[in-house]
């Protein structure tokens, strides 16, 4: 189960784009997602400019609020802005101040410790009516591997890190199993909110309520993980969702368009999302060497061997099983645009793929690109002769070795 808090803590943050297995959204298009299935939250709007954060701040009729950065990643209250403003999370007490420290947000890159260096930028803010908690509560909706279904996950050590919180105290971690197509029943939903200590039958029903409910939602639209952290009870007696985080299948994109639709390019990597577009498996790494290969697993294994030879690689990128001289030269126009790689190691192994057509798509780019930097190529399987003539012929740097280990350890060195 702790290996199970652990994914869920990573999906909610993970708002590591581009080739995705999961969607993630902003705070307050997950709070309007609840809303809409009677799932209570502070009343929350978005803002996509500071007078509108102005004229939002004036619409609640109240001077406690709260205006909260809308970014991908966790940790905004402690971020800073790269403009030098701190924080991405703030008290406001009336529309003038939520006016300024929107000013301050918008159109700035906050960085914090899941965005790296680079930051993402804040293209909008949100703002809260202020809720006092009397105590806070974690819970969290997610596929469990040991169980091989889905579990219900609560503890009453909320508004913390609660992969921490399982590690020091495993007895704080609830779990229940829920069938999957009945879902969480009354009975049990009320018999976790006693165990998280609701003391009366209102705010049981309350919190049984929200159970079910995340659940319903998990269903229906295709969800991997949701997290509440935290859920409260406030001080006048109602159980709120004061906060949430929603992973969704990317693999449900053709049936949940509504979901998708609310996808925000803008919070992921350039060439992730250009690399997507073109069918291509990308993800963006921090070394020097750039991976072109067939199939994740020979991607994992590739990786792993270049670092086994001392060397980092700067992408995962999997050109699949349907590549064409076109999507190979793509992959390299998109791999040249990061300054950091200094050499790339391409390693096919030709099944359903053919090695000539990548070497086509190799020679190609080699040409047209005007590849200054060293060029490490291991074809193997379908065609793999006649890729290898084509290489040859082509009378281009092209470094071609057999053997895997070899391979690896010629584009480490020339990444030196």
């Amino acid at each position: 189960m702790l290996a199970s808090l652990r994914k869920a803590g990573v999906l909610a943050r993970a708002a590591s784009a581009g080739q995705r297995r999961f969607l993630s959204i902003h705070e307050y298009q997950s709070m309007n997602l609840l809303n809409s299935y009677g799932i209570p939250t502070p009343k929350s709007v978005p803002a996509n400019s500071p007078q509108e954060a102005y004229n939002v701040a004036k619409g609640f009729g109240k001077d406690d609020l709260v205006i909260k950065a809308q970014v991908l990643a966790g940790g905004r209250g402690k971020g800073k802005f790269d403009s030098g403003f701190q924080g991405g999370v703030h008290m406001v007490n009336s529309p003038e101040q939520a006016q300024e420290y929107a000013g301050k947000m918008i159109g700035s890159k906050l960085i914090t410790k899941q965005t790296g260096a680079a930051g993402r930028i804040c293209n909008a803010v949100m703002l809260a009516e202020r809720r006092e908690p009397a105590h806070e509560y974690y819970v969290a909706v997610l596929n469990d591997r040991s169980s091989q279904g889905v579990v219900l996950v609560a503890s009453a050590q909320g508004g913390m890190n609660i992969e921490e919180v399982a590690a020091k105290d495993p007895d704080a971690i609830i779990t229940t199993p829920i069938d999957f197509e009945k879902g969480l029943s009354r009975e049990e939903a009320v018999a976790v909110a006693q165990k998280l200590g609701f003391k009366d039958a209102d705010t049981q029903n309350q919190a049984a309520d929200v159970f079910i409910n995340l659940y319903k939602i998990f269903k229906d639209k295709d969800a991997t993980q949701i997290e509440i952290n935290p859920m409260a009870l406030t001080t006048d007696g109602e159980v709120l969702c004061m906060d949430a985080k929603f992973g969704f299948d990317d693999n449900a994109e053709f049936r949940q368009s509504d979901v998708f639709a609310l996808r925000d390019i803008s919070q992921e990597d350039a060439s992730e999302v250009e690399a997507q577009q073109a069918n291509l498996n990308f993800i963006k790494l921090d070394g020097s060497i750039g991976c072109l290969v067939n199939g994740a697993g020979l991607a994992m294994a590739t990786m792993d061997v270049l670092a086994l030879h001392g060397g980092n690689p700067a992408n995962f990128l999997d050109v699949g099983g349907g590549a064409t001289p076109e999507t190979v030269k793509k992959a390299f126009e998109i791999l040249l645009r990061d300054p950091k790689v200094k050499s790339i190691f391409i390693n096919i192994f030709g099944g359903i793929m053919r090695c000539d057509y990548i070497a086509e798509g190799v020679i190609k780019a080699t040409k047209e690109l005007e590849l200054q930097i060293p060029l490490v190529v291991r074809l193997k399987g379908t065609k793999e002769q006649e890729a290898k003539d084509m290489i040859r012929e082509s009378g281009l740097k092209i470094v071609a070795v057999d053997n895997l280990d070899d391979a690896a350890a010629r584009a480490v060195e020339l990444a030196q």
